[in-house]
């Protein structure tokens, strides 16, 4: 008897540890911890959309090596940028990395004779981030690099397929021997680009459209977050908050510690929340990643975002993300702020928070075609620019202005941008309703009419979206595309 007791309790305390280790390890209400951390800040109301880190990471352009040094450029957004990306590259595999000099080969021969695609980061991604985009395999000393550039190439008079991956520091490259790509799917990046508006390259690697290409200024009605709903999101017990205004006629909220500045007629923020300098190094992947947690709990995201790395100055401890109009980035019109998010953290914390509150419409109000210089017009006026030696970046952009009450005007500019990371208006658009000459056409249908507006990222209508596996394929997409709508 005594012995069947005990059996019995012995079973009951083993059924009550299994009930105990099933709660705690689905945390079943009122097992949650209930003291919350100073870092913790108050749940206020949705805002803006959330986005992954997946979403902000990719190249600012796409390279396509024709061949006889004839080349394009595919910007972000576009049918073709998203075909070559997401249907070519994305989900392929890249092993066996194997690390040499970064003369190891002739690259100006390889550009100007074999066909194939370049991936451009302007800034720089670390593979981290990178991994998040493609399916990366290598050692520690690869996983540690930054990359700016990926080429995949066809050798010339070989049926042999090379991709490599360039560190942003300049010294090095890492070519991945057992990339999962073939002949074929270079002869389709090719392909892609077969009927688009071709480019010149400069002597230090920029790239000009060799005529004049069409974009369009669009403007957009807005609303913005009020400076009192930010304050709620961003404070852990906004009753304790005090708010004055400043000289400048900017309002200051703080609670004692954390600080937030709303500016611009309550267009733009700045927050901060001091943290105690560390010596510990700060790892740039993981505050992106913090980042973007950050951003999708307090104020969300309005459009598309690129990650842009700040630089080693920064030593991990800067993000940015920039904005995107359909497919151009947008820049500010300075002393008016819009157009990126910026971050500072130490180690995942966030110490400041620079944002705008403006969210665009749904659909923009009114749109006008605008042409930007192309061919020897604009590289003069690369050439004269004043800090022409420290420019690494040259690229089609949307400068950002509030034209009246709750509109928001976008003006297609070429810009440039600088070895600082500062970004520049280079050369504005043609007055509209300027035309400029018509241009020769390669082929019979008319394709470089309207080739321009592809390359540059206008929508190509809705003809034939599907994948394309063969160069002949491809030219009939670009076919069907010359009858779509314009951007």
């Amino acid at each position: 008897m005594i012995e069947k007791f005990k059996t019995g309790a012995l079973i009951a305390l083993v059924a009550i540890s299994l009930i105990q280790s099933y709660l705690l390890a689905y945390s079943m209400p009122g097992l949650n911890a209930t003291v919350r951390s100073d870092q913790n800040y108050a749940n206020a109301e949705p805002m803006g959309r959330e986005l992954n880190v997946e979403s902000v990471i990719f190249p600012d352009q796409l390279i396509v090596h024709l061949g006889d040094n004839k080349h394009t450029v595919i910007l972000p957004g576009t049918q073709f940028y998203e075909m070559i990306l997401n249907q070519r590259i994305k989900g392929r595999e890249f092993k066996g990395f194997q690390r040499n000099p970064a003369n190891m080969l002739d690259w100006d021969k390889v550009r100007k004779n074999d066909i194939g695609i370049e991936l451009r980061f302007d800034s720089g991604v670390p593979v981290q981030l990178l991994q998040k985009l493609l399916k990366l395999e290598g050692d520690l000393l690869f996983l540690n690099e930054t990359i700016n550039r990926i080429w995949i190439f066809k050798t010339t008079g070989t049926e042999e397929v090379r991709t490599f991956f360039f560190a942003d520091d300049g010294q090095m490259v890492y070519e991945s021997v057992r990339a999962d790509l073939t002949v074929r799917d270079v002869q389709d990046y090719v392909g892609f680009g077969q009927y688009q508006q071709t480019y010149t390259m400069t002597a230090d690697g920029l790239y000009y459209p060799d005529n004049p290409i069409v974009a369009s200024e669009i403007v957009y009605p807005y609303e913005t977050y009020s400076p009192d709903l930010m304050q709620r999101n961003l404070f852990f017990d906004p009753s304790t908050t005090r708010t004055w205004e400043d000289r400048n006629g900017s309002q200051i909220y703080t609670d004692g510690k954390r600080g937030l500045q709303v500016e611009q007629n309550g267009m733009w923020i700045s927050y901060t929340d001091p943290a105690a300098p560390q010596n510990i190094e700060n790892v740039l992947s993981d505050n992106v990643f913090a980042s973007v947690d950050f951003i999708n709990d307090h104020g969300g995201w309005d459009g598309m975002h690129r990650f842009v790395n700040p630089g080693l100055s920064s030593k991990g401890k800067l993000v940015l993300f920039q904005q995107y109009i359909e497919h151009y980035p947008v820049i500010e019109s300075a002393p008016f702020h819009y157009g990126y998010m910026r971050l500072a953290l130490q180690q995942g914390v966030v110490t400041e928070y620079a944002r705008s509150l403006i969210t665009l419409g749904v659909k923009e109000e009114s749109r006008k075609e605008r042409w930007l210089p192309g061919g020897e017009p604009l590289r003069k006026t690369l050439q004269s620019f004043g800090r022409r030696s420290e420019v690494i970046a040259l690229f089609p952009a949307l400068q950002a202005l509030p034209v009246e009450e709750k509109k928001m005007r976008f003006t297609p500019v070429w810009a440039v941008r600088l070895q600082d990371g500062s970004e520049h208006v280079l050369e504005n658009a043609y007055p509209y309703g300027y035309e400029p000459p018509k241009q020769e056409e390669p082929t019979k249908e008319g394709n470089a009419a309207n080739s321009g507006n592809l390359a540059l990222g206008g929508s190509p209508g809705n003809g034939q979206t599907g994948s394309l596996s063969s160069l002949s394929n491809a030219g009939l997409l670009a076919n069907k595309a010359a009858g779509g709508e314009s951007d």
